[in-house]
């Protein structure tokens, strides 16, 4: 009778099983009166509440981590990146207006390690909490030979419901309107392959310096999670006209912006409006990088650009700072002209 086996191949189920029952109690603490199933079974149910909508409409999105995760590989602290995934998928749900409802993660590694994952999945856990959404249920991969020895890689999945009424579209952008820009924690989850060259390579900084200009270690700094703006955007969205909101992820404010306002318009944003923090400083200056790529690549401090009104914005900027978050009138819409393109942004 032969001795090969699963678990000597490199896949232990045994370690599998132990894994669930460990996370059980991470899962359940985002559970609501809608989740109908319990952890282990073959997929997740869950129940909206349907009354509260008079034309439903699901929103989905997926995202991961990006190689932010070569960092936590790097430090070994694995408690954050988990926030990450959930935030890249549930701030692009909300710029529609939509509500999440609940998350799926796939968690693939050359081999489980039970400590650092269940580090990874108490992350995922706080960022559902933190965004009102179920942690439904996900998948874990071991992939012995497919990934690198000690590295493992995340995608998330989420849903949301908006009512057909209410989807925030972009659609009712005007000239004159103006952009708030809500603060970012930091780089948030974009960018990393550059900062990591810039930083690291180029400028032959240590996870633990801590150059001027810096709040913290740069290993501290670079895995700070990415902020999560679906509670404010819902409690905004109850209070003003919201016209457009964008999540300033890959592609930065060059490339967001322009997705979620008609083609008839054109922004300009100043970015002499706010303070761009330290590390973005650092990676310019370390690289000698341009303001287009900078802007192009990073957030550069601002994570969410929500467009309103001009008599709504000094009130929305007001009830923002009055919930101590920081929010600055960046910029302006314009009327496009002919071979214009979509955004010019104006830098000091």
């Amino acid at each position: 009778m032969s001795d090969t086996t699963y678990k000597k191949s490199g896949v232990d189920i045994e370690a599998g099983n132990k894994f669930i029952q460990l996370i059980k109690p991470l899962v359940e603490s985002t559970y609501n009166r809608n989740s109908k199933t319990e952890l282990g079974l073959f997929s997740g149910a869950y129940s909206p509440d349907l009354k509260k909508y008079k034309k439903p409409l699901l929103v989905a999105s997926t995202d991961g981590v990006g190689t932010k995760l070569k960092v936590a590989f790097m430090t070994g602290k694995f408690d954050t990146i988990g926030i990450d995934l959930v935030a890249m998928c549930v701030n692009d749900i909300v710029t529609c207006g939509a509500e999440p409802i609940f998350f799926l993660d796939y968690f693939a590694t050359s081999k489980l390690k039970i400590p650092e994952s269940r580090e990874v999945i108490k992350g995922i856990a706080s960022g559902c909490r933190e965004s009102g959404c179920v942690l439904l249920g996900g998948e874990t991969a071991e992939m012995p030979g497919f990934y690198k020895k000690d590295e493992f890689d995340l995608a998330g999945f989420a849903v949301g419901l908006v009512d057909e009424s209410e989807v925030i579209d972009g659609k009712r952008v005007n000239p004159g309107d103006e952009l708030i820009g809500i603060e970012s924690s930091g780089l948030h989850s974009n960018g990393y392959s550059l900062a990591r060259k810039v930083i690291l390579d180029i400028g032959k900084y240590k996870l633990d310096d801590r150059p001027k200009g810096l709040k913290r270690k740069i290993g501290n700094e670079l895995l700070v999670p990415t902020r999560i703006y679906v509670k404010t955007v819902l409690e905004l969205k109850k209070r003003f006209d919201i016209k457009s909101v964008s999540h300033i992820t890959g592609g930065g404010l060059i490339e967001n912006v322009p997705r979620v306002i008609p083609e008839s318009c054109s922004v300009v944003i100043d970015s002499g409006t706010w303070t761009m923090p330290g590390i973005f400083r650092l990676i310019r200056d370390t690289g000698d990088i341009g303001k287009e790529e900078l802007f192009r690549t990073f957030n550069c401090g601002i994570g969410l650009v929500i467009i309103v009104s001009k008599k709504v914005s000094p009130r929305l900027i007001s009830h923002l700072k009055n919930s101590k978050i920081k929010a600055f009138r960046v910029g302006e819409v314009v009327k496009r002209v002919d071979n214009d393109e979509y955004l010019r942004v104006e830098i000091d």
